[in-house]
């Protein structure tokens, strides 16, 4: 997904609580403080967001002025629950002979984290590049927040934030400079400087983009995608190259956003992220949905009891000792699991553990699990390498 900086500038503006901001006012400079979400590093703790109802005050659905007073509130968007913040019917889209998306049929709510997950060449860079406007469909029907993206870009980019994975920000731009200049494209942009505080990005403000590592480069884009105060964001790959203080801070800082009542559409390849994050997810695969649901849902009501010993047990001895309809299996090597319908009880724990002292021998970091989105994907989508 590239594109030039200026193409990503139009995507994103006003309406949205971003969160509650205070202004310590000085005689030579305003210095504006993000008062919900993490840091990086975590200089000073993180507030609750608040949102707020007429101009300028609660609740209020018009950006504030920022002349006269201390403490200001960002408008929050006023959502159409019965209008999808993205629908898409019968999706079609080919590239000569290839069918990159095969009548796709999926929809994401307002004010909810939807995941599009799916393995290389699924078609999940496609559809969402559809989605934000930069390809044309070749059938089927895509609304995003109930308007064409294709006809009605115009109306759609104040609304609309966009994380590419990587590209479209000049190398040689400092952070800070690249951030004002996509203030610039913004009625009520966050302010730069607490920004940059937001995403644990002060200290590099003026260095250039080609010198930052890979996930000062992410905490960059994803800055650019929220600086307009977006109703709707696209999140690709969002945590990419991120070490783990990185990772969770932003996990915080998206979990903010879902609070403040922004639309995102994130896609991942960490199952863990997807798990954690989503309240919706959706598996493609050959650009076709091959299950959609809350993690929950999708993951179900499975027990698994998992154990380490040496490879080569004997699996269906081991079946023929435990309850009906459970399953076993070996994979990989050494590394044994049993499934069940419903929680692994003591008689299950009691079966395999007399079964491997029957046999001598030593079931080692046994432990109880449920299955995880992880398990699901890869029972849907394969687990052979994709190019």
């Amino acid at each position: 997904m590239l594109m030039k900086h200026k193409q990503l500038a139009g995507f994103s503006t006003s309406g949205v609580v971003l969160s509650t901001l205070v202004e310590a006012a000085d005689r030579d400079y305003r210095l504006y403080v993000l008062r919900t979400a993490p840091r990086i590093p975590r200089s000073r703790p993180a507030m609750s967001c608040r949102a707020g109802s007429s101009r300028g005050g609660p609740g209020s659905s018009t950006p504030p002025r920022y002349a006269g007073c201390c403490h200001r509130r960002l408008a929050s968007v006023s959502t159409v629950p019965q209008i999808p913040a993205v629908e898409i019917g019968r999706l079609v889209k080919r590239y000569g002979q290839t069918t990159a998306v095969d009548g796709l049929t999926l929809s994401a709510a307002r004010g909810a984290v939807t995941g599009i997950l799916g393995p290389n060449g699924a078609g999940k860079t496609t559809t969402v590049e559809i989605c934000e406007g930069y390809r044309k469909p070749d059938q089927g029907t895509v609304r995003v927040l109930g308007l064409n993206p294709v006809r009605d870009a115009r109306a759609l980019r104040p609304r609309v934030g966009v994380m590419l994975q990587s590209g479209g920000i000049p190398p040689s731009v400092p952070a800070a400079d690249y951030l004002n200049l996509m203030s610039k494209f913004h009625a009520h942009p966050v302010a730069v400087p607490a920004l940059l505080d937001l995403v644990g990005l002060t200290t590099v403000a003026r260095t250039p983009y080609k010198r930052l590592s890979g996930g000062q480069q992410q905490r960059l884009s994803l800055a650019a995608a929220v600086i307009g105060r977006p109703e709707l964001v696209f999140l690709d790959e969002p945590t990419s190259g991120m070490d783990p203080q990185a990772r969770r801070a932003t996990w915080e800082l998206i979990g903010q956003l879902r609070s403040a009542g922004v639309s995102i559409i994130l896609t991942t390849h960490f199952m863990e992220e997807a798990e954690r994050l989503c309240d919706y997810v959706a598996i493609i695969d050959h650009g076709q949905l091959v299950a959609a649901g809350t993690p929950g849902q999708l993951t179900g009501t499975v027990g698994q009891l998992r154990f380490r010993a040496e490879p080569g047990l004997d699996i269906e001895s081991l079946l023929a000792a435990l309850p009906p309809a459970s399953l076993a299996k070996e994979s990989p090597a050494g590394h044994y699991v049993i499934e069940v319908h419903g929680a692994v009880d003591p008689l299950l724990l009691a079966a395999v553990t007399a079964w491997c002292a029957e046999r001598d021998v030593l079931a080692n970091s046994l432990r109880i699990e449920s299955r995880t989105l992880e398990d699901v994907f890869l029972e849907l989508t394969g687990k052979e390498l994709r190019p």
